[in-house]
């Protein structure tokens, strides 16, 4: 019998064949568990459905709507803003599809909006809506791609648009006077995948919205919006600071969903290869995930494996095709690597192999996570934790049928915030999906955005509450000493003739950019903020792009270039920078016997100073010096320090003798260490990856005269990450104490205190020392807290 036609064994016995041949002793499996299935509960169509909407969803294979489909839309229907949260391919669509298609095809005139965050997630819900054949519905795409005469036909004459937050920012609100007519009957804004609008994006987006929501009062408008989003904490309050309006939540799931095991997996540590110091390694979470993927396609499951990176998606598919080679020379045809950068017709055709069962194994990056319709696999495999809880179910929720369970793979990478969730299994399986984080506040965000909105509509008084009140009121002073604004008795005015959209760039915290070149042809490969281009395409730095491999041969700061040929080396390349960090104010200061918790602004001075060659396996190669200039970041950070007598264990005034017994020739190293591994977990408690966010440490800081750990965010003016680790400073360091000892190696690695950007080369660190401090560090607060 064909593979392809073979019935797949149940969730355990996959299971089986990826453990079988590891020898019991070296059993990777730390945790497993079945979550139940969970019957389906519908509802009768409401009844101001149109009966041609009814008819052409009915076509389409939708029989009756979920429950929390007919909700969420009936919220909409009658004009209540609305977020729907709720588990992957739970049918989020026909929530906002039920109120806008029935609107459009009742009237005439009326136009909605559609926003997402990739425009291949925006095409995939107008070819969804275009499929139904609804003669009054006219939906298009609208994005940087569109050309101009099909742009013209979607201002001139579509009633449902859909785009993404750039061609809005950029095209639509800048020359609104020629997008009236949308405008002035705008009935609904969509935003779906809301909660990938986070950190400076979701800033952007954030202040982007009450813009769009301006101008369209300006033409008479006042357009109901409805949201989409992965589970998430709190969404009504999330979605209405994203959106300034207060939002009705929909949570309760009403889809069904197959029982799924879930199996959370550490690779062991390699004993034939060391890291940077002698420190072990582990097995990569790739080379891991290609053999377990080899397996469950011998089996016939139809599995995908999620990988972090392009690169690492199509070396995951290279192994998995390796290990089959030499069981049937048939099976590598049927694993292909999935990621953003493919063609269209690419990306459809391995959809639909994927979905037929001629193709069994995928890897893929979070290209397949968003939206497209993939689901009820066999398998998933995720080769390392992929950034937050709400990507980790968004991943997952693509394994499992109605009718057959499914099995569910999370391999640990090599990094503290893995480590500890293989060994904490409730920090994945029970603890709510994390706060999305996002700061329209922001100053840095706040004031090209208001530059924007005033060369849009001049700015009223009135209207400053919706865009944070006082700080917007002390950003547009800030304009108008730099003479970008006037204010006169009426408003604020921009000044020139030419607006300044084109110099905002709603995806990171500036505009100025850095083009990477290919030196032969003169090709623009890509761009990159000019903050991170010391240390993203510095001389000798691999640079991936759509799946190719360059290197980079030069960087010209000055001229805003970076030249590079093509290569494919077998290593990849990480930075190295030295940082200074420098007190601007305290907003926050908290005194917990011997040890205080701070939250303010910094001044962070940093310098890449070199760069390390890694193999695949994480074995360092070597470290190449850089001479490249300083860059100071005005930013947040959460910091605090610990006194003397705390740090030495010396008997302290009022208390009992204790503290964490270091020496004066520990305490750096212990520090050091410390730091490290609170960068690795801050992102369990804040929706942002640890290359949006830094450390220093110091037994001895100018600022505040005590042996100091600050945690900075990586953006200028904050994204809001330091604010949570404030928040939630005990959970987030008992969390950080917990990965360090959870690692079994015996003096610190990449699991735990190692970080892939320490600018003084992992050194000095002390794995034991870090304990002590964070034990030390959460006795004291915890004895001070309120009972």
């Amino acid at each position: 019998m064909d593979i392809a036609e073979a019935e797949v064994a149940p969730a355990s016995a996959l299971l089986r064949r990826v453990l079988a041949g590891i020898p019991s002793g070296e059993n990777p499996v730390t945790h497993l568990t079945t979550l139940p299935v969970r019957p389906p509960r519908h509802q009768d169509w409401p009844e101001w459905v149109p009966d041609d909407v009814v008819s052409a969803l009915r076509k389409s294979g939708v029989a009756r709507p979920f429950s929390h489909q007919v909700e969420a839309a009936e919220h909409a229907w009658h004009g209540r803003h609305v977020v729907i949260s709720t588990g992957t391919a739970s049918g989020k669509s026909l929530g906002y599809q039920l109120p806008v298609l029935s609107t459009l095809t009742t009237r005439s005139r009326s136009t909605a909006l559609y926003l997402s965050p990739t425009k291949a997630l925006a095409n995939d819900q107008l070819r969804s809506v275009t499929d139904l054949g609804l003669r009054r519905v006219r939906a298009t795409a609208c994005d940087g791609d569109t050309p101009i005469p099909e742009r013209d036909w979607a201002r001139d004459h579509a009633n449902l648009i859909f785009s993404n937050p750039d061609m809005l920012h950029h095209a639509m609100l800048s020359a609104h006077q020629r997008w009236a007519r949308f405008f002035r009957q705008l009935d609904y804004v969509v935003v779906d995948e809301c909660h990938s609008f986070r950190g400076v994006f979701g800033s952007h987006v954030a202040v982007l919205l009450r813009r769009l929501r301006r101008v369209a009062a300006y033409y008479g408008a006042s357009p109901t919006f409805v949201l989409a989003s992965a589970t998430t904490a709190d969404p009504a309050t999330f979605a209405q600071r994203l959106t300034g309006t207060e939002c009705v939540a929909v949570t309760e799931d009403g889809s069904g969903r197959g029982a799924r095991t879930v199996v959370l997996w550490e690779p062991p540590l390699l004993t034939e290869i060391t890291g940077e110091n002698g420190a072990p390694v582990r097995r990569s979470a790739g080379a891991e995930a290609s053999r377990i993927l080899a397996d469950l396609v011998i089996e016939g499951a139809r599995s995908l494996a999620f990988v972090t990176s392009r690169r690492g998606a199509e070396l995951t598919a290279a192994g998995t095709r390796r290990v089959l080679a030499d069981v049937d020379p048939e099976l590598p045809e049927r694993v292909a690597a999935y990621r953003a950068g493919f063609l269209p017709e690419e990306r459809r055709e391995l959809e639909a192999k994927l979905l037929s069962g001629e193709l069994l194994g995928v890897a893929s990056t979070n290209a397949l996570e968003l939206g497209i319709d993939i689901a009820g696999l066999d398998a998933v495999v995720l080769a390392g934790y992929p950034g937050t809880l709400a990507s980790f179910w968004q991943q997952a929720g693509r394994a499992g049928r109605s009718t057959q369970d499914a099995l569910v793979v999370f391999v640990a990478r090599d990094n503290p915030l893995d480590t500890y969730l293989v060994h904490h299994p409730d920090a994945v399986l029970d603890r709510p999906v994390e706060a999305a984080v996002l700061d329209p506040a922001n100053p840095y965000v706040l004031g090209p955005q208001l530059a924007c909105a005033a060369a849009e509509l001049p700015l009223r008084a009135e209207e400053l509450a919706s865009f944070g009140g006082d700080a917007a009121r002390e950003v547009l002073a800030t304009l108008v000493d730099d003479k970008l604004l006037r204010r006169r008795a009426s408003g604020w005015y921009w000044t020139s003739r030419q607006r300044p959209h084109a110099q905002v760039g709603i995806r990171g915290g500036g505009n100025d950019q850095v083009m990477i070149v290919e030196a032969e042809t003169s090709r623009v490969l890509g761009t990159v903020d000019s903050a991170a281009a010391c240390a993203t395409v510095h001389q000798g730095a691999v640079y991936l792009h759509q799946g190719a491999s360059f290197v980079v041969d030069e960087l010209d700061l000055d001229a805003g270039i970076a030249l590079v040929h093509a290569e494919n080396p077998e290593w990849s390349t990480s930075a190295r920078d030295v940082t200074d960090i420098e007190v601007l104010e305290t907003t926050s200061r908290q005194v917990f016997g011997d040890v205080t918790v701070c939250l303010g602004q910094v001044a962070v001075t940093s310098q890449v100073v070199g760069y390390l060659r890694r193999l695949p396996s994480g074995e360092v190669i070597d470290q190449v010096p850089l001479d490249l200039p300083e860059r100071t970041l005005r930013t947040r950070a959460v910091w605090y320090t610990i006194s003397d007598e705390l740090l030495s264990g010396r008997l302290l005034s009022g208390r009992e003798p204790g503290g964490a017994g270091l020496t004066s020739a520990r305490i750096p190293g212990s520090l050091h260490a410390a730091e490290h591994a609170a960068i690795g977990l801050l992102p369990l408690f804040a929706t942002c990856d640890r290359w949006d966010i830094g450390g220093v440490s110091t037994a001895l800081h100018a600022d505040t005269g005590e042996a100091t750990v600050f945690v900075h965010d990586g953006h200028p003016g904050g994204a809001g990450f330091a604010d949570r680790g404030h928040a939630a400073l005990v959970p987030w360091l008992a969390a950080t104490r917990e990965a360090i000892v959870s690692c079994e190696c015996p003096a610190g690695c990449p699991s735990c205190v190692q970080s892939p950007k320490c600018g003084n080369g992992n050194e000095p660190l002390d794995k034991a020392g870090a304990v002590a401090v964070l034990d030390t560090v959460l006795g004291e607060v915890r004895a001070d807290l309120p009972v």
